[in-house]
């Protein structure tokens, strides 16, 4: 089979591999389709994300689905949970399986990911979709499951105003997930004009360029006070720094973007006075039920964030578009 391995940064190759074998209660995956996330652009931008590093060559990957071949799920459409925890410890007992200090994450550490033909990988995390779906709709369950979990750590009421700043695949995602919630104003931050666009075809009532004057356009908009909840999803301190600015005294601010180096700095004196309360996003928890949900009824779309298709042979081609951010999801079909 082929796959394709991360060797350094930005030097990503395609080769011939053994294809697995499954082992007890594994399934083997004919992988479909793989979506490209920001953190993946981290590791081939930087050779590593945060506090790990590349120590061999890796396969990349975490956004995927394939189709089940042998065993109880044969011919199934499956979306694929890439995270396998040890579901031993205190914090998987206790509910909180992503917080698992032992878990093993597709695409990351010494775990290969998705961009290969086929994989072998626990069956329990393996979930069928609907017939109606196709393999990207399926792949992308896994952004769409952290877009889930980042809304649920808001703490949302109904009727509570929201902000997204950041508006890639996740962002765009978690618009819909705030509107499908009930939630009342919702404002979307973005500097790129095409993703402002599509977010306000996702049903942002209030679409901003970050260079604007945010304070005038909230006051304009009825929300002179500031949002009830701000969702940063960009990684960078600037993007922290205005979700701060977006929320009123007293908000909530959930950073769910990566940055790069491992730093995030914001501007002490704003939170302080602001008296805001942050949360922190470490990927998502047991949400694909409800994700696979909310495609099926409609209330979320993701087909159409998907812009640009790539074969695995042109994997490298795949990487340099998503990093140019031209798009919105860059999906490799091997």
């Amino acid at each position: 089979m082929k796959e394709a391995r991360l060797y350094r940064a930005r030097d990503i190759r395609v080769g011939d591999a053994e294809r697995p074998v499954p082992g007890p209660e594994e399934s083997l995956v004919r992988v479909s389709a793989v979506g490209l996330c920001g953190s993946d652009l981290h590791w081939f931008d930087e050779g590593g994300i945060g506090d790990s590093s590349l120590g061999r060559p890796l396969v990349l990957g975490h956004e995927f689905a394939g189709f089940v071949e042998g065993g109880v799920l044969d011919g199934r459409l499956v979306a694929v949970d890439p995270a396998i925890p040890c579901e031993a410890c205190y914090r998987c007992r206790e509910g909180n399986v992503n917080l698992c200090p032992s878990v093993g994450f597709a695409g990351h550490g010494d775990r290969d990911g998705g961009l290969r033909e086929y994989l072998a990988w626990p069956t329990r995390l393996l979930h069928p979709v609907p017939a109606t779906f196709s393999a990207a709709a399926a792949a992308l369950l896994e952004p769409l499951g952290v877009a889930v979990h980042t809304f649920d750590l808001g703490h949302v009421r109904l009727g509570a105003s929201v902000a997204v700043v950041g508006c890639g695949p996740i962002g765009l995602m978690l618009l819909q997930v705030a509107r499908a919630a009930g939630c009342g104003q919702l404002v979307a931050v973005e500097p790129l004009d095409h993703r402002r666009a599509r977010a306000a075809g996702f049903g942002a009532d209030v679409v901003l360029d970050p260079h604007e004057d945010l304070s005038g356009s909230l006051a304009g908009a009825g929300i002179p006070d500031g949002v009830d909840v701000a969702f940063e999803v960009a990684g960078t301190d600037d993007a922290v720094s205005l979700a701060m600015r977006l929320a009123r005294p007293g908000a909530r601010v959930v950073l769910a973007g990566i940055p790069a180096g491992d730093q995030t700095t914001f501007p002490a004196s704003v939170a302080r006075r602001k008296g805001l309360t942050f949360a922190l996003v470490r990927r998502m928890k047991e949400t694909y039920p409800r994700a696979i949900r909310l495609v099926e009824r409609g209330l979320v779309e993701v087909d159409s964030i998907v812009t640009n298709r790539f074969p695995l042979t042109e994997v490298a081609e795949a990487f340099a578009t998503a990093t140019a951010r031209t798009g919105l999801k860059a999906l490799v079909l091997p």
